[in-house]
């Protein structure tokens, strides 16, 4: 009889062709995460071109801590300090004169006193510049631009004299791709007589070009709990418009040390409200500075919250 050959191949053949599928596969999915996964084209030199990402099923959270966590009972106020996380504030220039207009200039640098010049995409910017004076007057959201050496610029006008805190939230990319975020605060200085304002008085409304804004929820110390804006005109709920990329955004500073919060707002809106959720870290006074857009024009109501 003439010898059988079976039809099923010997086991070498299956291991060598299992092996080659699986590499196929691999670089497939690795492609196809890696397009998922880009962003727009930075807007600025060195630029990390992926947004800031949160793992699935992270809520919106704040980015006050240095580790950019932010979320829960552990979040705390960042901006306290000039070095954190391993990254320093860095102005080139710290005195104004009231009222004129002058560039501000300054550069983030890591642990070895480099420029740093990677930052994520957060909100359509590499950097949020918060600049507010010390008795919480004067709010300012600026968005400086960075040349290729990593120095960061933008025109800044400080209307009155006094010390001014200056705060940079940003999310630094190390070279291995790992993402940090991180808000440094710095003072500036301006001269002449400095006549603190006191603060006003807690309210959940607040008016501002022709504009009624009121928020429901109660901040509590160490819980999350969400606050919901809602802004109106001739009471009808106005048309809110993305602006930085969400329909709301909302910095929390406290009284006496300036501590900072920059909540999240959750992507869509809810009846027609922006919502928020927020880590109180903990008791005292803080002033709440909302930025909206309507019609194509952003306005900051602000608000007076008291946190027993």
């Amino acid at each position: 009889m003439p010898d059988q050959v079976s039809a099923a191949p010997d086991r070498g053949t299956v291991r060598l062709a299992l092996s080659v599928g699986g590499l196929v596969l691999a670089v497939l999915l690795g492609f196809g995460l890696g397009r998922l996964n880009s962003g727009s084209a930075p807007t600025a030199v060195g630029l990390e071109t992926a947004d800031h990402t949160h793992p699935p099923g992270t809520a919106p959270h704040d980015h006050g801590s240095v580790s950019g966590t932010g979320q829960g009972a552990d979040a705390e106020a960042g901006g306290l300090a000039v070095s954190a996380g391993g990254y320093t504030f860095a102005p080139l220039v710290t005195g104004f004169t009231p009222g004129r207009e002058a560039q501000f200039r300054f550069q983030i640098r890591d642990a070895q006193g480099e420029p740093v010049n990677r930052f994520a995409i957060v909100h359509d910017k590499p950097l949020h510049l918060i600049v507010v004076r010390r008795d919480l007057t004067g709010f300012q959201h600026l968005h400086p631009t960075m040349a290729p050496d990593g120095t960061w610029s933008v025109p800044l006008t400080l209307p009155q004299a006094g010390t001014w805190r200056a705060y940079a939230d940003f999310t630094a990319v190390a070279d291995n791709g790992a993402q940090t975020a991180v808000t440094l605060g710095v003072d500036l200085a301006v001269a002449g007589g400095y006549e603190p304002r006191p603060l006003p008085a807690a309210a959940t409304s607040a008016t501002v070009g022709g504009f009624t804004i009121d928020y429901q929820g109660t901040p509590q110390v160490g819980a999350t709990v969400p606050l919901t804006f809602r802004v109106a005109a001739d009471g009808t709920t106005a048309a809110l418009e993305r602006y930085l990329g969400a329909y709301g955004h909302l910095v929390a500073l406290r009284e006496g040390d300036l501590g900072y919060l920059h909540v999240h707002p959750e992507p869509q809106l809810v009846d027609g409200t922006v919502r928020f959720w927020l880590t109180t870290p903990g008791p005292g006074r803080y002033r709440l500075y909302l930025d909206f857009q309507v019609a194509g024009v952003v306005r900051t109501a602000e608000f007076t919250v008291v946190v027993p």
